[in-house]
């Protein structure tokens, strides 16, 4: 039966959501869309089968071609990356960093880290998450002048502080990352380093920017961002972490694994290691810097100046306006963003100075340069003017006639 005659108000919200992913600009930096293929390998059988521990070493039986899925998505992650091994079973990013941290550290242990309004995350040290309750972080940040990592800042923290991991890897920094100074700096303090590259992992895939293997002992990501897959984790390490980071996963941290959502990790990862994922790594931030730069044109400030990646931040610090302002304007318009700290944040994080826009799931639609110039301006107009409600339905209209040009390949659900 299907899910429309089982459940129809499941049905219609589900449709609904379908409608709004295909009639909306998606500029939110963390999404994507994934293929078609991700999602059929996501809604199998799969999702039946209990499978706690890891290939060859499981707690039930009947496991035999769930070792099979899970020793692909293994093989792939470590292939595509180049690392020495990979742990695919994180729920999240979240929990690959919780798993990351209590692998190799014990509550109290000191941990240097971003300033969470320069662009970290929720788990890079929030006195209202884990990360912040169990570990004590020493905060370093982006010059004041040119809001780019101040490496001078970074190596006077770690000598005075001897921290025993430093973290690297943001949220919402629209610079590359330079993984080779984190790594002397932490060696020079013998600290483990340790690379979140939730958001970035599709451009390090892609040879778009620099890789943190080789430089960070253990990487955390995302599998749904610029990596275009399911919502998942995963974890890659050295292989002297690799036990450690295994029992900081399961059965430190988790359960049972999904392995449908596994399965959908595989296949995201092999699309991944195609010649046309570069070509699409490569536009997304041929787009975001167009975007970027036709925003700024319109005389908004960009948080370092603009872009080297999939993401830029608007700093709204010179306005009358905050992120959660100009969001909601957004969505009324169609195009929908998320709001975002700045570096030197007064505002409440569920305020905010700053908007963040990112290019991934626009990409993948196909749009190009062209596209994102159109874009900058409808949302520069809407960010000019507030209150104009007429505006905003003139654009959201518009905005339809630009997604159906660009269709995502998704059914509509009966």
């Amino acid at each position: 039966m299907s899910l429309g005659s089982v459940d129809p108000e499941m049905a219609r919200a589900i449709a609904s959501e379908i409608e709004r992913q295909q009639t909306s600009l998606e500029l939110i930096a963390s999404e994507n869309f994934a293929s078609c293929a991700v999602l059929e390998a996501m809604g199998t059988p799969l999702t039946n089968k209990y499978a706690e521990g890891y290939p060859g070493r499981r707690y039930y039986g009947g496991c035999e071609y769930i070792d099979v899925v899970e020793s692909l998505a293994i093989e792939r992650a470590e292939r595509l990356f180049g690392a020495d091994h990979a742990n695919v079973q994180p729920h999240s990013g979240s929990s690959a960093n919780m798993a990351a941290y209590f692998a190799v550290l014990e509550p109290g242990d000191t941990i240097l880290g971003m300033e969470l309004s320069h662009g970290g995350h929720l788990t890079h040290g929030s006195e209202v998450n884990f990360s912040g309750q169990f570990f004590k972080f020493v905060r370093y940040g982006v010059g004041e002048q040119d809001q780019r990592i101040d490496f001078d800042q970074v190596r006077e923290l770690a000598r005075a502080h001897r921290p025993k991991l430093i973290q690297c890897g943001y949220t919402a920094y629209p610079r590359t990352i330079d993984f080779r100074s984190f790594g002397e700096i932490a060696r020079e303090v013998d600290a483990i380093l340790f690379a979140d590259i939730a958001h970035i992992a599709g451009l390090v895939v892609a040879g778009v920017h620099p890789t943190p293997v080789g430089h960070a002992q253990i990487v955390t990501t995302t599998t749904h961002k610029t990596l275009r897959g399911p919502r998942g984790g995963l974890i890659l390490c050295d292989a002297k972490y690799a036990p450690a980071i295994d029992r900081a996963v399961f059965p430190f941290s988790q359960g049972g694994p999904l392995e449908h959502v596994i399965a959908a990790k595989a296949v995201a990862l092999e699309e991944a290691s195609r010649p046309e994922f570069k070509e699409y790594a490569q536009q997304i931030v041929r787009n975001a810097r167009a975007m970027a730069e036709a925003v700024a044109e319109r005389g908004f400030r960009l948080v370092s100046g603009g872009t080297d990646n999939h993401l830029f931040v608007i700093d709204f610090r010179d306005r009358e306006l905050s992120g959660l302002k100009a969001q909601r304007r957004l969505d009324r318009a169609g195009i929908t963003t998320s709001k975002s700290t700045v570096p030197g944040e007064r505002r409440s994080p569920w305020v905010t100075s700053g908007l963040r826009v990112g290019t991934p799931a626009i990409t993948t639609r196909g749009m190009r340069e062209e596209e994102m110039r159109q874009i900058a301006g409808w949302l520069a107009d809407v960010l000019e003017n507030l209150e104009d409600e007429e505006l905003a339905a003139r654009i959201r209209e518009q905005v339809c006639e630009l997604c159906l040009r660009f269709p995502l390949p998704y059914p509509v659900l009966a």
